[in-house]
């Protein structure tokens, strides 16, 4: 299994306690991040300073953030089923989503202009406009869990079902499509939209890549090490994808072939969850120890 040392920086931006967990690069080119058990969101500057917001229920689980269309932070809060909005100085709102105790988790910006989420517990994908007006869409299983989701090249959204072991697709008009997966109890998670036009997700019971075309062809890559739990996964501009290996405790890069290369972390069991890559494409990770790291920029992954 290759594996290689390049360029770490190391940033500690909160008690281990407070669990970084989602993260994304904003609109200031900063990586802002959430901090799951601290009921925070947290936004790393260039000179290596922490800003820390709270989230008006501490309680509330912040999870997964992105860039809106209206140039604020979006967020999900899976513990008071809320979606939460943070502008990058540190103005704060949240809206509540229809369904009870849904525990929203996957959120995206879609081609229409609205974000849309996954609501885990309901069976259901939200859609929530800039001014907080909410639709929710149900899916045709129980029990799905629908987890994380990305905007697809067929104007689309793709999401990822981890207990139905599907990858799913709905329209902007809510028409949803299933895609069962190979591998049984494959458990996928991270999901998002390739340099090369089709969509790249992870399988973290099954510790596999995998990978589908909006046609819904399917193929899978087994990662060398199958207990590695891959966990979050974002496209690379020079093509492939990053990924996390949560209990791998490595950064993986998949080639648009299938190839793997891995990068070890500097600190022994550091949870690796969320994972960006900024405009100078160097790769963000949040490790639920309490840092969030820096891989450089290296061509050829």
């Amino acid at each position: 299994m290759p594996t290689h040392r390049p360029p770490i920086s190391r940033f500690v931006v909160s008690d281990p306690a407070a669990g970084p967990y989602g993260i994304t690069v904003g609109p200031d080119a900063a990586p802002w991040f959430t901090l799951v058990h601290a009921g925070r969101i947290g936004r790393l500057a260039a000179d290596g300073t922490v800003a820390s917001y709270p989230v008006d229920t501490p309680s509330s689980g912040p999870a997964i953030i992105t860039t809106g269309p209206d140039g604020a932070l979006w967020f999900t809060r899976s513990r008071d089923h809320h979606i939460g909005r943070i502008t990058t100085d540190g103005v704060t709102a949240s809206f509540p989503v229809p369904s009870a105790e849904a525990a929203p988790f996957g959120i995206a910006a879609g081609p229409d202009g609205a974000l849309w989420f996954t609501g885990m517990n309901a069976d259901v994908i939200g859609r929530i406009t800039t001014d907080g007006r909410i639709t929710e869409f149900p899916l045709p299983v129980t029990g799905g869990f629908p987890s994380m989701i990305t905007a697809g090249p067929d104007g689309a959204l793709w999401f990822t079902l981890n207990r139905a072991n599907a990858i799913g697709r709905i329209d902007p008009a809510g028409a949803v499509t299933l895609h069962r997966l190979p591998t049984a109890d494959a458990g996928p998670v991270g999901i998002t939209r390739g340099t090369d036009g089709n969509l790249w997700f992870v399988e973290i019971a099954a510790g596999q890549i995998g990978r589908i075309t909006p046609d819904g062809a399917v193929a899978e890559f087994a990662l060398p090490d199958r207990d590695a739990k891959p966990h979050a996964i974002v496209a690379d501009p020079a093509g492939g994808c990053w990924f996390t290996e949560w209990a791998g405790n490595r950064i993986g890069h998949v080639s648009a072939d299938g190839d793997f290369h891995h990068h070890d972390l500097p600190d022994p069991a550091s949870e690796p969850h969320g994972i960006a890559v900024g405009p100078d494409a160097a790769v963000w990770v949040a490790l639920e120890t309490g840092t969030v790291v820096r891989l450089a920029p290296r061509a050829g992954g």
